[in-house]
Parts: structure tokens; C-alpha cells; sequence
């Protein structure tokens, strides 16, 4: 029997992506949900794995060609397999796991083998105690021993290319790359842009992440962070603003009832900007258990297209890479983004004497044409308020 390998039904806002690395050729054998091939869009790298076990008969498409929704990428030969031994591949048998005589794909396997982890440690959670991809990347998630912002501010910088000479080297952009051109771009043509800065002592809330650091983490198996007291302080002043969660579209004003905050993430193909759904319904361990996790798959290239779909407001972070000041750019359809900046010990007047104290400097772009100067300064005011003061967020005031 003839199984076609076939591009997946892409988003509507995805028309078309470019193939990467075929992971198997022409004979080669693959199991049930093994990876194939990788397809770059202009948002995430989608595997494309095999419906059915086989032996790859024919390849459509070769590495770096552009196919859209249902293309068929090539054939996988059901049959075959068992009249091919000499490329057929044998099943191990698997090893046993914390829940019982659990199997694991080839695939599953050869990322245990990456990560020098043994099945025993995992949970499994597929039929019959079969261990998954996301049993492990759970796994590895629960492990890691720092959050995204932290792991980023201590990766180590990149390394100067060496001079050879006066040379050009020419690169194709990237299909993500192309497509934060474009956006940027566009709102710089469509939209109103203005920027409005204010500073914020963050003293009390660091206080109060040393004082609950350690029982926080072993309640909630998380790292307080400062991301947590930011995406809910953006919250609280979401809902006294409605205009900074609003969008345009026409000439109509959509004002959104839910708070889906994006969390801008950097990663090495671009910048990506995951969601946080319904933020406004999430704790602080939520939303820093959030935050990790979609950090570490932006790094991995593991995003689904629905997690960066959408969103009502964003926050990105320059201060993890030593920014000071900067003014952030939009992302439309959204009207405001807030820009948070490293910290530093400054001296500050409070009740007339000149102390020092960690100040960050804050900066919000908004859209003109629908959020007025007033409700912008008056937004990050809200902001400032409730982190120099975490109490105000349990009181509602």
C-alpha cells in the first residue's frame, strides 16, 4: 500500500513554507510518527512525520523547494518494509519504564539517547505506558534548571566572524526572518507610532520575591521571576484601559474582553512572540511554568503556528541583553507593546533623602490613531504603581 507524505493544513495566515532537511531518503525505513522532513513557515519548523511505517519509495520535493497545504511531498511504501530486510530497521525492545512495560518510538528513543536520559525516568502517558515526544520534553522542562530570560542572559555572546579580507557573503532571509521585516515594516506604514517612558522602583517587588523565593519554589516546582509580576501588573492596567487591548481593523475599533499577552522570546532563527491565553485567569506560577516552557521550545524550534497566533498586547524584555532604553515596535494588529530594560542602581529622592535604589526605565508604543497620549502615560503609571507597590494587585486598587 501507497501512503502519501503530505504538507499538513497550514493556518489561514500561512499560505506557504519552505522545506528544510529531509531526515530520511529513498529506501531508507521509518516507523509510525517518525520525522521526516522539516518545513520552515514564516512563524514556526513543523515536522512532518509519517502516518503509517514503511519504506520511503519516491521524494517529490527536494530540500529548499516552496510547497503549500496538502502538496504531496513524496511516497511511503507500507509493504515494503518487510520485503526489504536490508534496509529495514529492528525494533529494540524497549526499555521498561516508572509505569510499566511502556514502548518508545524510534524517535522518541533517539532523543532520549541525545539527552543521555534513560526511559525509566520518564513518565509515560501514551497508549499501553508508550512513552511520547512531549513525555520527554516535559521531562527535560521540569529539569531545567533556569528560566528563559536567565538561560539568555547567560548564554555566552556571539563570536566575531574572522577577517578574511574584503569580502561579501550573500545569506537568503529566512522565512521568519522575511516575515518580521514585513511586520515591522507595516506598522511603521499603517500605524500611528508613539513612545512614552516612565521608571519604575522596583525595590519593593524584589523584596518580595526574596522574602517568598524559596517556599515559592518548593510549592510550585517554578523560579519566581520578575516576568510574572510584569505580565500581571500589564493585566491589571489592561483592564483599566480597554483601548491599550484593543485593535483596528477597518474602520471599526475590536476591543477584546480576554488578555492573551504575547512574551517576546528570542531565539536563533528570529524573534518569536508566544502567547499566554487568557493571562488574566493565570497565577504567578502559571504563568512563569508558561514563560519557561515556551522558551525553551522557541530555542528548540518546537512552537506550534496556534501558540504565536493571536494576542491582544505585548511584552518584550531588552534588559537580559543589557538595554537601557529603546522604543519598542508593535505588533499589528495589537495597538501597544510595553519594553522593559535592565536594571540599575540609581539615586533616587524618597521622603527628601538621596538613596539608591534597582530602577528600570519603562517604555510603552502605542497606536495614536487609537489610544490617546493621556490613557498611554496613564497606563504605564498603572504599571509603575503596582510594581512599586505588589500589595495593590491582591487589593485591586
Amino acid at each position: 500500500m501507497q501512503v502519501e507524505i503530505k504538507v499538513p493544513v497550514l493556518p489561514e495566515s500561512v499560505t506557504e513554507g519552505t522545506l528544510g532537511d529531509w531526515h530520511k531518503q529513498v529506501g531508507d525505513s521509518v516507523s509510525v510518527e517518525e520525522n521526516i522532513v522539516d518545513l520552515e513557515t514564516d512563524k514556526v519548523v513543523l515536522e512532518i512525520v509519517a502516518s503509517s511505517a514503511g519504506v520511503i519509495e519516491s521524494i517529490a520535493f527536494e530540500s529548499g523547494a516552496t510547497v503549500k497545504t496538502d502538496d504531496v511531498l513524496g511516497i511511503i511504501n507500507t509493504e515494503a518494509a518487510a520485503s526489504a530486510p536490508a534496509i529495514a530497521v529492528a525494533e529494540p525492545a524497549a526499555e521498561p519504564t516508572a509505569a510499566g512495560d511502556g514502548r518508545a518510538s524510534p524517535a522518541v528513543r533517539k532523543l532520549l539517547q541525545e539527552h543521555n536520559l534513560s526511559a525509566q525516568d520518564i513518565q509515560p502517558s501514551g497508549k499501553k505506558g508508550a512513552i511520547t515526544k512531549a513525555d520527554v520534553e516535559r521531562h527535560l522542562q521540569q529539569q531545567a534548571p533556569a528560566a528563559p530570560a536567565a538561560a539568555a542572559a547567560a548564554s555566552p555572546p556571539p563570536q566575531p566572524i574572522p577577517s578574511t579580507g574584503r569580502n561579501d557573503r550573500r545569506v537568503p532571509m529566512s522565512r521568519l526572518r522575511a516575515k518580521i521585516a514585513e511586520r515591522l515594516k507595516q506598522a511603521q506604514n499603517t500605524a500611528a507610532l508613539l513612545t512614552t517612558f516612565n521608571e519604575v522602583n522596583l525595590k519593593p517587588m524584589m523584596d518580595t520575591r526574596a522574602q517568598y523565593r524559596d517556599s515559592f519554589e518548593k510549592t510550585h516546582g517554578v523560579k519566581l521571576g520578575m516576568m510574572s509580576f510584569f505580565t500581571r501588573a500589564a493585566v491589571e492596567a489592561l483592564k483599566r484601559f480597554p483601548a491599550v487591548n484593543a485593535s483596528i481593523d477597518g474602520d471599526e475599533i475590536v476591543y477584546h474582553d480576554y488578555f492573551d499577552i504575547g512574551i517576546a522570546v528570542s531565539s536563533d532563527r528570529g524573534l518569536v512572540v508566544p502567547i499566554l491565553r487568557d493571562a488574566d485567569q493565570m497565577g504567578y506560577a502559571e504563568i512563569e511554568q508558561a514563560i519557561r516552557d515556551m522558551g525553551t521550545r522557541a530555542r528548540d524550534g518546537k512552537l506550534g503556528i496556534e501558540e504565536l497566533t493571536g494576542g491582544t498586547f505585548s511584552i518584550t524584555n531588552g534588559g537580559i541583553f543589557g538595554s537601557m532604553l529603546s522604543t519598542p515596535i508593535l505588533n499589528p494588529p495589537q495597538s501597544a507593546i510595553l519594553g522593559m530594560h535592565s536594571i540599575q542602581q540609581r539615586p533616587v529622592v524618597i521622603d527628601g533623602e538621596i538613596v539608591a535604589r534597582p530602577m528600570m526605565y519603562l517604555a510603552l508604543t502605542y497606536d495614536h490613531r487609537i489610544i490617546d497620549g493621556k490613557e498611554a502615560v496613564q497606563f504605564l503609571v498603572t504599571i509603575k504603581n503596582v510594581l512599586e507597590d505588589p500589595a495593590r494587585m491582591l487589593l485591586g486598587v
